[in-house]
C-alpha cells in the first residue's frame, strides 16, 4: 500500500487552535466496524458505552516544556531547540529538532535563559541534532522554568499559561512525553468516576510520546515505513487487567502502540499498518488525526481504510473539529 491511499482533504478552519472550554464537551462519533456505520455523539456520553468486563486503558505519561528558544552565541536570529527524547540518564543528553538547522552544526551553542545553555553534539539520519543541556540547576526544574509547552505546529499561535494544563491530561503521572497523548485531553476526574460506575476496570500503560509518534513518514510504500523507538511500559498489573478483561478500549493510538508491543522491552518502534492483527485492542477511542501519517494509518489498520476515510469525510462535512485540542472517535 502506499502513504497516498491514507489521504484526505481538511479544511484549514477545522483545525482547533483552542481546547473547548471544557474538557468533556468534545463531539464524538462513534464508528460501529461491524455495521460498517457511524453516528454523531458527545464525548459525554463515552461511559454509556462502557460495560462490566471492560477493561479502559491510558496512557499515564506527562509531557513537559519541551520547546526551547534561544540564540546562537557566535551569531544571530532566534533558534529553536526542541527535544524530543532523552538520551542519557542524567537528562542532560537529548535527541533534538533544531530550526534552522543549516545553520546549527556540531560545537555551536545556544543561550536558552540565564539557567540554560545547549551544546550541538552531532547529527542524525533524518536532521535530527543531538544536544547536551547545562542547566545552573536540577534540569527538569530548569526546563519547567524555560521551557515552552510543545504545541504542534499547526496550532499556530504561541503557547499560553493555560496550556500548562489543557495540553495535559488530568491522569497524567509520567514525566516524559513531547506531545500530548490527545484522547486522553477529554477525560476529567467526572468522566473517569462514570466509567468505574459502568462497571470498567482501569488500566494505566506508559508511552512517551516522540518522534515515533508525530514525526512525518519518509517513505512512500507503507512496507517500507520504519519508525523511532519510543520508551514504554506496560505493568504486570496492567496485563493481569487486560487479560482477565472481556474487551480493553484503549484510550488513545499510543496506548495502542504499547499494549500491542511485547511488554517485556522498554522500547517500541512498532508500526501498525493495514494486515496487522491486534492482540489486545477490541475498542479504540482517538482524536482525528493527520492526513499520510502513522496514526492515521493505525485508525485504518484497526477499523479500515475505506470505512475510516469515509467517517473523516463526514466529520468535515459535518465540521468537527481536528487534531489535538479537536473532537475524537471512537471505534467499537
Amino acid at each position: 500500500m502506499l502513504l497516498s491511499d491514507f489521504d484526505y482533504t481538511l479544511p484549514q478552519k477545522l483545525i482547533a487552535q483552542e481546547p473547548p472550554a471544557c474538557r468533556e464537551a468534545a463531539r464524538m462519533l462513534v464508528l460501529d466496524r461491524k455495521k460498517g456505520t457511524w453516528r454523531d455523539c458527545e464525548f459525554r456520553d463515552f461511559p454509556g458505552f462502557l460495560a462490566p468486563g471492560d477493561c479502559l486503558v491510558l496512557n499515564d505519561t506527562r509531557v513537559f516544556p519541551s520547546r526551547l528558544y534561544g540564540r546562537r552565541d557566535n551569531g544571530t536570529g532566534r533558534v529553536e531547540i526542541f527535544l524530543t527524547k532523552q538520551l542519557s540518564a542524567d537528562g542532560l543528553t537529548w535527541t533534538a529538532l533544531v530550526r534552522p538547522g543549516r545553520k546549527m552544526r556540531s560545537g555551536e551553542h545556544v543561550t536558552i535563559s540565564e539557567e540554560l545553555t545547549a551544546a550541538i553534539l552531532g547529527r542524525g539520519e533524518f536532521g535530527e541534532r543531538t544536544v547536551r543541556l547545562k542547566p545552573t540547576g536540577e534540569i527538569f526544574e530548569v526546563l519547567e522554568r524555560s521551557g515552552h509547552v510543545p504545541l504542534p505546529p499547526y496550532i499556530r499561535r504561541p503557547d499560553t499559561p493555560a496550556d500548562r494544563s489543557r495540553y495535559q491530561t488530568v491522569f497524567a503521572r509520567e514525566r516524559g512525553s513531547v506531545a500530548a497523548p490527545t484522547a486522553g485531553l477529554h477525560f476529567t476526574s467526572e468522566i473517569l468516576d462514570a466509567c468505574r460506575a459502568a462497571g470498567a476496570e482501569i488500566a494505566r500503560v506508559t508511552l512517551h510520546v516522540g518522534l515515533g509518534t508525530f514525526q512525518p513518514l519518509h517513505a512512500d510504500a507503507i512496507e517500507n515505513v520504519k519508525l523511532h523507538a519510543e520508551s514504554f511500559t506496560v505493568p504486570e498489573a496492567a496485563v493481569r487487567a487486560m487479560d482477565a478483561a472481556k474487551r480493553v478500549v484503549a484510550v488513545g493510538t499510543t496506548t495502542v502502540r504499547a499494549i500491542e508491543s511485547d511488554p517485556a522491552n522498554s522500547e517500541t518502534d512498532l508500526f501498525i499498518h493495514p494486515g496487522f492483527r491486534f492482540r489486545r485492542t477490541g475498542a479504540l477511542l482517538t482524536n482525528f488525526h493527520l492526513p499520510r501519517s502513522s496514526l492515521l494509518v493505525l485508525v485504518c489498520a484497526f477499523a479500515g481504510r475505506e470505512l475510516t476515510l469515509a467517517a473523516y469525510r463526514h466529520a468535515v462535512k459535518q465540521r468537527y473539529r481536528f487534531y489535538s485540542y479537536g473532537d475524537c472517535m471512537l471505534i467499537l
